[in-house]
Order: structure tokens, then C-alpha cells, then sequence
């Protein structure tokens, strides 16, 4: 029971960092697959192969990169969320071991691709808004923040995966905080240009 536990926390963690970088846990996943440090799913063994991991490494530096490309950021946010849904199931499902695969599959489902769909919905905004506020000068640095982010998540998921659920609960309750400031100081901008008076010529 207590390796279901630890195998789900790990499943959520990798899956809150793929909602930051889709390809970045999967690397680092196939990379503790290979020399055995987790127990994959006996049908997603290949996941720890060689090739895996020089696939998963050539996709990472890729995706890494383009986020630094202004507006190329924005296009792939518009594909990250289900791209990041899909990698937060697999990556869900392939440390679940050997579980029975309804409930595997259900918890890859729920708790794996919608902690990766939520997460990646809140990164979008958060461009979204940097691009809107500052033309896209801020991207980079929110860009190279979330890549940091995901790799020490990912890492952490992997050593510590209870810690690691810790964190991605404290950083749900920070994008949620992040979200009602944004909310708050968006209306009432709106409420000032309402009711801001008509200059008379």
C-alpha cells in the first residue's frame, strides 16, 4: 500500500512539472527508468531504454529553447495544455507499477493529466499577461523560471515524492493567490476607465 502511495505522489509531482515543461520529466523519468531508481510499468519498460532518452533529450532542448523565442512562446502555449494533459497520464500510468490498469488508467486520467492541464493553464495566462503588460520582454525570465522549476520538481519527485506533492499543493494555493491578485487589479482598472469623466473640449 505504502508503495501505491509513494508511486501516485511521484506520478503527481512529474505530473505538476510537465504541466511547466512538457518533455523535462519525461527525460528525467526515462533517465531513473534506465538505471532502475524507479519501478516502471511493465508495459512502458521501453520508457527507460537508450533511445528513450536521446529522444526525450533532443525533444527537451528543443521545446527549451523555442520558449525563449518571443511569440513562438505564445504559439506552443496554444498546444501546450493538452500536450501537457497527455504527458501528465503516461507519465501517471507508467510509474503506477502494477496496478490493475482501470484504476491506474483512472488515476493517470484524473489526478496525472489534470494536475499537468491545470498547471499548464496557469503558465498560458501568466504569458499571456507578461506578453499583453510587456510586450514579451519578461517571457525569457518566466521562461527560464518554469524550465528551473520543472527540473527541480522532477528531481525532487523522483528522490522525495512526498515532498515533492507538498510543494505542487503550495504552488496550486500560489498560482490560485497569484490569480485573485491579477483578478482584483484587472477589475478594478476596468472600473476606473467606467467610470473615468469625459474631458470637455
Amino acid at each position: 500500500m505504502l508503495e501505491i502511495i509513494i508511486s501516485v505522489c511521484l506520478g503527481i509531482g512529474l505530473s505538476a512539472s510537465a504541466g511547466f515543461r512538457v518533455f523535462v520529466p519525461l527525460l528525467l523519468l526515462s533517465i531513473a527508468g534506465y538505471f532502475e531508481w524507479i519501478l516502471l510499468n511493465e508495459d512502458w519498460q521501453w520508457a527507460g531504454s537508450l533511445t528513450a532518452i536521446i529522444v526525450l533529450a533532443v525533444a527537451s532542448i528543443i521545446e527549451l529553447g523555442a520558449y525563449f523565442i518571443p511569440y513562438v512562446d505564445n504559439l506552443l502555449d496554444t498546444i501546450s495544455i493538452p500536450l501537457a494533459t497527455v504527458a501528465g497520464t503516461l507519465v501517471m500510468f507508467t510509474v503506477l507499477g502494477d496496478v490493475d490498469p482501470i484504476y491506474s488508467w483512472t488515476l493517470a486520467i484524473i489526478a496525472g493529466g489534470g494536475t499537468a492541464a491545470t498547471i499548464a493553464t496557469s503558465t498560458s495566462a501568466a504569458r499571456a499577461t507578461s506578453t499583453t503588460v510587456t510586450a514579451g520582454v519578461a517571457n525569457p525570465i518566466i521562461s527560464f523560471l518554469e524550465a528551473v522549476f520543472s527540473t527541480l520538481l522532477s528531481i525532487l519527485s523522483i528522490l522525495a515524492p512526498i515532498i515533492a506533492v507538498v510543494v505542487v499543493i503550495l504552488t496550486f494555493f500560489g498560482i490560485r493567490k497569484l490569480y485573485r491578485k491579477i483578478f482584483r487589479k484587472s477589475s478594478l482598472s476596468r472600473k476606473r476607465d467606467t467610470f473615468k469623466p469625459i474631458e470637455k473640449s
